[in-house]
């Protein structure tokens, strides 16, 4: 089903706050998923709303909950996000952190007691937006065991940068510390699909290509099934950064994004953020990355990360996406209720 992205995020909308979610709150949670969706990312895009909305429900995230900061140190914003959704706790925190890094040339953002950090590309982007250069990091409920291991400590726990561009998009790398994000093999196991060999380990540590194993094992780190112990390593720095220096939970101590059962996930997010204009390149900064990028692209089947999401992105501004039917059904009935 074809839906403008307009009637697609007032219907979110309103199934949110069928939800137990604020009104201002499910209007930010339903643009960050719609905005998923219209970069493609289906993954952390609509087909989150089911499961956001029955966790606002029970009370494992708090849709009610507003995102508290401070500025201990110049250069450091702490948010709580008091057990609510991310996407409020991150806008508060960009909006602190770009005075911040604009101040003092750098600023960390850590925040702590979230839920799921969505498109962790977007966040960078948006400060990119405003000129400056930035990198995000969050952990996840754990899905990944340390390499050579077989039980799961590590979140898939991605890492995003983000360079801006005069008059353009800036550029921006999105990455899972697993092979792919944990979300593309539960979109697999509800479609009956299997996946690749080297996505994961069932729960004996053996490669698997059945989405249901996968999902009761553990993900593959960066490197495949046969070569991830750079990927666990990332993890696991990612892991200290979000959580022990946030002060939130550890991957293996979160509980999933996606089951209304359970504590609520509590994990962390960081944030960092360079302002050019500090450094010893910041009259040309932009010009040297257009450099760069120019000789990437003069190489026959070359791209810049993120291509893709500026085309797709473009085509759902203009047609809108589609979405399964069963899918916006459930979320046209969430919006209906009384």
């Amino acid at each position: 089903m074809r839906i403008s992205l307009d009637e697609l995020e007032k219907t979110i909308t309103a199934a949110f706050a069928n939800s137990k979610v604020a009104p201002d709150t499910a209007e930010i949670v339903a643009r960050a998923l719609v905005r998923a969706e219209a970069d493609g990312i289906s993954s952390h895009g609509v087909a989150r709303v089911p499961p956001y909305a029955e966790q606002a429900k029970c009370g494992k995230v708090d849709g009610f909950a507003k995102p508290s900061a401070s500025r201990p140190r110049p250069g450091v914003v702490n948010v709580d996000s008091h057990i609510g959704f991310a996407f409020p706790a991150i806008a508060l925190g960009l909006a602190d952190g770009i005075k911040a890094a604009r101040e003092t040339g750098i600023a960390a953002i850590g925040i702590s007691h979230s839920h799921h950090f969505g498109v962790a590309g977007h966040h960078v982007e948006d400060a990119a937006d405003a000129g400056l250069v930035a990198l995000a990091f969050s952990n996840t409920p754990s899905a990944i065991a340390p390499w050579g291991g077989n039980k799961a400590l590590y979140g898939t726990n991605p890492i995003a940068f983000a360079w801006p561009r005069t008059g353009k998009v800036p550029m921006v790398i999105d990455l899972s510390v697993s092979t792919v994000a944990r979300g593309k093999v539960t979109l697999a196991a509800k479609a009956g699909k299997p996946i690749p060999e080297d996505w994961a380990f069932d729960a004996d540590g053996n490669a698997t290509t059945d989405a249901n194993a996968a999902l009761a094992g553990s993900m593959a780190p960066l490197g495949g099934a046969g070569a991830g112990a750079k990927g666990a390593a990332l993890a696991l720095m990612v892991e200290l950064l979000c959580g022990a220096l946030t002060g939130s939970n550890f991957g293996y101590q979160g509980t999933s994004f996606f089951e209304p059962t359970g504590a609520p996930p509590s994990i962390g997010h960081m944030i960092l953020l360079f302002d050019p204009a500090a450094f010893g390149g910041a009259e040309n900064f932009a010009g040297r990355g257009e450099e760069m990028f120019a000789e990437i692209i003069a190489q026959e089947g070359a791209r810049l990360p993120g291509d893709r999401r500026i085309v797709l992105r473009e085509q759902a501004a203009k047609d809108g996406v589609d979405i399964p039917n069963a899918l916006y059904e459930d979320i046209k009935g969430r919006a209906s209720e009384a």
